[in-house]
């Protein structure tokens, strides 16, 4: 059943249409990037998957002998004998209440989730396989129905978002006929858009926030969008290194969860905003804008320095801009211009024009 349309006129998505083409064009091809994506550059990165893991990588031992690992040894074999009774009774279970199973013998939740991450990493198998869910903090709105795992069916199409699901393998009938979706980096802008209809007047099209540094479970949900409809994503971040790193982890990935690239990349996202040259075309006052700090200013070269940046020429061009400014912005700085200045001018222009890179 398709959604009833309440958007805009189906001329608007002419240049979206011919992005998805030359998207789909690309993955006839056997690649994640249309023409101009680049070549595989190096051991540990691939433009078509992200960053992943490679066989020669440096290993840690961890003994039952030795006294300064066998507290670490016994806690995995503690949390692998609970993945062995999750899988045989076929329930699942968060590392949260793995965690709560015996907090004092752990100590904290970080114990819990690196020991979870090299059991999943020794193991070669995805985290869900272990019937460990992680908690989700994500939300998703727009044209999109599905079932959950226990038969709850969901409806996004709603003025108020829905939490993205635990178990994202376990959703299905997953039906849309959205022509984008939008990665929304902060939960603020999400809940702004939302207010000001923004899912309503670009309709079809899917919304979705991992509020931040995205967790599992968000990363999962756009990898499974992408792997089942291959509808353009964009991504819509402040104009500073912290939001190029989160649009970085939907897109190439992260070293922590480099061993399952393949099952949360999507290299296909393009950034559409908030260019640092937006800033100056749209003369966004200095005294909106924010210097780049010491932090800021060591995580802009790291990120420049990455090999899947040397096939993102038009991402290197913005990230000079910034780091010769040594200015950074937030997304609300375009409520100088209007107060909704973002849903009603900045993202229909750059969606109809193409205005990202």
């Amino acid at each position: 059943m398709a959604f009833a349309p309440r958007g805009p006129e189906a001329s608007f998505f002419q240049v979206l249409d011919q992005h998805r083409a030359s998207l789909l064009a690309a993955l006839r091809k056997g690649g994640g990037e249309p023409a101009g994506g680049g070549t595989h550059l190096a051991t540990r990165f691939e433009d078509s998957v992200g960053l992943h893991m490679v066989s020669h990588c440096t290993t840690r031992k961890i003994k039952s002998d030795s006294p300064k690992s066998v507290k670490t040894f016994a806690l995995i074999l503690k949390i692998l004998s609970m993945i062995y009774k999750l899988v045989q009774s076929n329930t699942y279970a968060t590392k949260r209440d793995i965690y709560y199973t015996d907090s004092q013998l752990f100590g904290n939740q970080t114990v819990v989730d690196n020991i979870i991450n090299d059991i999943s990493c020794m193991l070669k198998v995805p985290r869900r396989s272990l019937h460990i869910l992680s908690t989700s903090k994500g939300l998703i709105a727009g044209n999109l129905r599905y079932i959950e795992e226990d038969g709850t069916k969901v409806n996004c199409a709603c003025a108020t978002a829905v939490a993205v699901p635990s178990n994202i393998q376990g959703i299905q009938n997953l039906i849309t006929d959205a022509k984008f979706l939008l990665i929304v980096e902060k939960d603020a802008t999400f809940q702004r858009l939302l207010d000001d209809s923004f899912c309503t007047k670009m309709s079809p099209c899917i919304m979705v926030t991992g509020k931040g540094v995205p967790d599992l479970n968000t990363r999962l949900l756009v990898k499974k969008l992408w792997d089942t409809f291959h509808i353009p994503i964009f991504t819509l971040v402040d104009a500073d290194p912290h939001g190029i790193e989160i649009m970085c982890i939907y897109k190439y990935g992260s070293m922590a969860m480099s061993f399952e690239a393949h099952n949360l990349t999507v290299p296909a996202i393009r950034w559409l905003g908030l260019l640092p040259s937006d800033i100056k075309r749209l003369n966004i006052p200095k005294g909106t804008l924010i210097p780049l700090t010491k932090q800021d200013q060591m995580k802009l070269d790291s990120i420049l320095k990455r090999p899947y940046i040397t096939c993102q020429p038009f991402w290197r061009k913005e990230m000079e801009i910034m780091a010769d400014s040594k200015l950074k912005a937030e997304i609300q700085a375009l409520t100088f211009l209007s107060s909704d200045y973002l849903s009603r001018v900045y993202l229909p222009n750059k969606l109809k024009f193409g205005g990202w890179i």
